[in-house]
């Protein structure tokens, strides 16, 4: 049980340690805590003039409204569909990268491998759309190609079909070696001598892998599950604009693009507050659901 001479003793023990907790402590309560005050918006129909206080309590009309409105299906199947998406198909790229790097006998050829993989990671996001908008365009090398395979030449961000494979296979080129990192480290820290019992028992390379690679990073594996499902429905809404344009907004806006539009574009402070506050309770409920089920399931959780 810590007493006040205790922690004074360690404060004064171990006060360049504290010093240098003070610049992370102070990020977060003005850049995380302190802004939560502002969610009280939500709740109100905020005039910049009148300030938070000053303007009208509105209660959660906000919510009834964004509820009852016809774009709320909408958004939230959008949302709902590139964020799933991007789970099924992006969250194992990385996992399977760095299983055929660690499978790679050649040193320099796996970091060959790393460095062209990593590479599109630095790359700017804006740099990023406007290869996807050159590529996917009516005379885009990929679209020609697809010409091959009997595919009408069209712009395919024109075609709402087209947006969430498009979002979700540019997400994968860019961010599956930057991904790979985190398992190649955990990859790192395997008992070789199990590698070495397994091979004693006439294990091949494949057995070895799904016995005894995969289940030593599980523990890795379900974390990072755990924190992407807590992002399920916080899609980014920076890559969402530079793509969408109007005819493919049908299926193209979400959540996060919807918040910055209404409260951005038109203004609406209170009631895109209340979307984005909406959106942050329900990834909180999915951190905390997923993280109780890892815990009863496989005994691995974050808390």
């Amino acid at each position: 049980m810590f007493t006040k001479q205790r922690i004074a003793s360690d404060m004064k023990r171990n006060w360049s340690l504290y010093l240098m907790v003070l610049p992370v402590l102070a990020f977060y309560i003005i850049f995380c805590y302190k802004p939560m005050y502002g969610a009280i918006i939500a709740f109100k129909d905020f005039s910049p003039g009148k300030g938070i206080w000053g303007s009208r309590w509105v209660g959660l009309e906000h919510f009834r409204t964004f509820f009852c409105g016809r774009d709320f299906i909408r958004i939230l199947t959008n949302t709902l569909r590139i964020s799933i998406a991007n789970i099924i198909f992006g969250f194992p790229a990385p996992i399977i990268l760095a299983l055929l790097i660690n499978e790679v006998t050649s040193k320099k050829f796996a970091k060959s491998v790393q460095t062209v993989t990593y590479l599109p990671h630095f790359i700017s996001l804006v740099v990023v759309c406007g290869m996807i908008k050159e590529f996917v365009s009516d005379t885009g090398f990929i679209t020609e190609f697809l010409a091959h395979f009997g595919m009408e030449k069209q712009n395919m961000l024109n075609e709402p079909d087209f947006f969430t494979p498009i979002y979700v296979i540019s997400g994968i080129w860019q961010e599956v070696g930057w991904g790979s990192i985190i398992y190649l480290a955990a990859l790192a820290g395997v008992d070789q001598q199990l590698y070495e019992a397994a091979q004693i028992d006439g294990a091949g390379r494949f057995r070895q892998t799904i016995s005894i690679t995969i289940p030593s990073i599980m523990p890795t594996i379900i974390t990072m599950f755990i924190l992407r499902l807590g992002s399920l429905m916080s899609v980014g809404y920076e890559k969402i604009i530079l793509l969408y344009n109007p005819l493919s907004s049908e299926k193209a806006e979400i959540i996060s693009s919807y918040v910055y539009n209404v409260g951005l574009v038109k203004a609406q402070y209170g009631f895109s507050t209340a979307v984005g506050l909406f959106n942050s309770v329900i990834n909180c409920v999915l951190v905390f659901a997923a993280n109780a089920a890892s815990r009863k399931l496989n005994d691995t959780s974050l808390w």
